[in-house]
């Protein structure tokens, strides 16, 4: 018998077999050993350095760090998205200018209220005026999982809602809206966003006189309408053009009693409500508004920083896993003392889950066998002021959300003991939570549920009300948290290159699945 010679690609397959491994394991290997803790501390080091003044957004250090983590992504052959790298988040401070009024006519005759102490516009009202007709709209909520609609058989196109804040049911522990735990709908936001799909041109806002006697008007704290707010005390926020687009003010008791008679009539109409769980909007006859609200904008625009890595299938390259941490952090802190280090570094929060991220995105850009589906890389700008960056991603996304598969947030992943991380929102997606676990055998970490509780406190929470499934890793907390001692010596490179391991693994395995995750689609404030 001849001695069987066997071609390179026949003893390949042969070891394969035998080894159980997958071509792909093959290519996991070339990534996985791209992560390196050397090249963690490199990259910490330089974000988390006092030349970056603790990367405040929108800051010229933290456009530094922006400009480090693009020309990172394009080192590790990562694409840039509609020929960029950076996707603009159009921030700025909003103040209120000085020509804001609300009058209200009956049978000819018109009132005028002051500002401040009648009515005061909310922050997200428009630059306009509008004139018409009032309906009661009860609660603003059209809510079909809870078959509840206040705008039903009610015509608001063209008009001004006067609507109650909160929802029905407010302290009752068995009503329908998750008893009395508030929901979204209670959010004024979300009030005017159901108001605006409507068709309603205007928005007066009250405080339900049911379960609260302080009626007086709150809005927003202007500056400019207090005598203990300073001036310059004006938040930065994320400047919405589709939200900004219509007045919305928050009205007092003055205003109430000329629209409805008085409060305890308003309190009935609002008991009812709650007793039955049934609307009861009508137009308020022969009442009129005239409402203008009064705004300017000063800008402070920010960057997202993205790079993307095309998957290798034809049809699952249409689907995307992003892969995210906020680079930005609080700022220096006032010096109180010559001798005093002002430098808020934020070298876990969150240079550590950026360093992450650009481990990760190094890692897959070195394979040659891309995975099927496409990976976003995201770097958000903004999470320190109020999840702003992924805010304005899930609003003005990328690419099409509903081919969103997943999304991985890191943020603080740099500290504690080396044996253990934290998994955030497996309560949420249990199957991305279900993959962590069995991708966690390959490297052997003490997996933690603890904080469970912060799932709406890091950039993963915007895509969950989006109702994309999410895993946010984290190695919790610490006493150096938004504190100048949040050092670059006090990282820990190797756990981060551990963590970083882990999640090759998961983004593997997702990224060459064809299937989706479920996700519980219940909404969470944003902290």
């Amino acid at each position: 018998m001849r001695k069987m010679k066997l071609s390179i690609p026949v003893y390949l397959a042969i070891a394969l077999y035998f080894s159980g491994c997958s071509f792909f394991d093959v290519a996991d290997n070339t990534g996985f050993n791209s992560i390196d803790s050397r090249t963690i501390l490199r990259d910490i080091t330089f974000l988390a350095s006092d030349s970056l003044k603790g990367r405040p957004t929108p800051s010229r250090e933290q456009d530094t760090a922006a400009a480090y983590i693009a020309n990172c992504f394009k080192q590790d052959n990562l694409m840039p998205v509609n020929g960029s790298y950076y996707q603009e988040v159009n921030l700025g401070k909003v103040r209120l200018a000085k020509d804001n009024h609300l009058k209200i006519s009956k049978d000819g005759k018109e009132v005028s209220f002051k500002i401040k102490d009648e009515f005061i516009p909310f922050e997200m009202t428009a630059n306009n005026q509008f004139s018409g007709n009032i309906v009661f709209a009860g609660y603003g909520i059209t809510a079909p999982e809870f078959n509840y609609d206040d705008y039903k058989d009610i015509d608001v196109k063209g008009k001004i809602v006067f609507v109650l804040r909160h929802e029905p049911g407010e302290e009752d522990t068995a009503s329908v809206f998750d008893g009395n735990k508030a929901t979204d709908y209670s959010e004024v936001n979300e009030k005017v966003k159901i108001a605006i799909e409507h068709g309603a041109s205007a928005v007066m806002v009250a405080t339900d006189p049911l379960n609260h006697s302080f009626l007086i008007p709150r809005g927003f704290p202007w500056p400019s309408l207090s005598k203990i707010i300073p001036k310059d005390a004006l938040p930065i926020s994320l400047i919405d053009e589709e939200k900004n687009k219509i007045p919305v003010i928050h009205v007092g008791e003055e205003v109430i009693k000329l629209l409805f008679g008085s409060v305890d009539k308003l309190r009935a109409i609002q008991q009812e409500i709650d007793r039955n769980v049934k609307p009861n909007s009508f137009l308020l006859e022969g009442y009129t508004a005239s409402i203008k609200t009064s705004t300017e904008i000063e800008k402070a625009p920010a960057k997202n920083v993205v790079g993307y890595l095309e998957g290798s299938d034809p049809q699952l390259k249409n689907e995307i896993i992003v892969v995210g941490a906020h680079y930005d952090h609080v700022g220096p802190k006032k010096k109180e003392k010559p001798t005093d280090d002002i430098i808020n570094n934020g070298a876990d929060d969150n240079a550590s889950g950026t360093v992450a991220v650009l481990a990760l995105a190094k890692a897959f850009g070195t394979l040659e066998i891309k995975p099927k589906r496409s990976i976003l890389f995201i770097g958000f700008a903004g999470e320190e002021l109020g999840l702003l960056g992924s805010s304005a991603y899930v609003h003005n996304p990328l690419f099409p959300l509903d081919k969103t598969v997943a999304m991985l947030n890191y943020d603080m992943v740099g500290r504690n003991t080396i044996d253990s991380v934290y998994i955030v929102g497996g309560s949420r997606s249990p199957d991305l939570k279900q993959i962590a676990v069995e991708e966690n055998e390959k490297i052997g970490f003490k997996l933690g549920y603890e904080y469970e509780s912060f799932i709406g406190r890091s950039d993963q929470a915007p895509f969950l009300n989006k109702k994309k499934p999410i895993l946010y890793l984290t190695s919790g907390e610490h006493p150096d948290y938004h504190k100048v001692t949040d050092e670059v010596w006090l990282i820990n490179p190797e756990k981060i290159e551990k963590i970083s391991q882990l999640s090759f693994y998961i983004i593997n395995r997702i990224a060459n699945e064809s299937r989706y995750y479920k996700v519980i689609p219940k909404k969470i404030s944003l902290i």
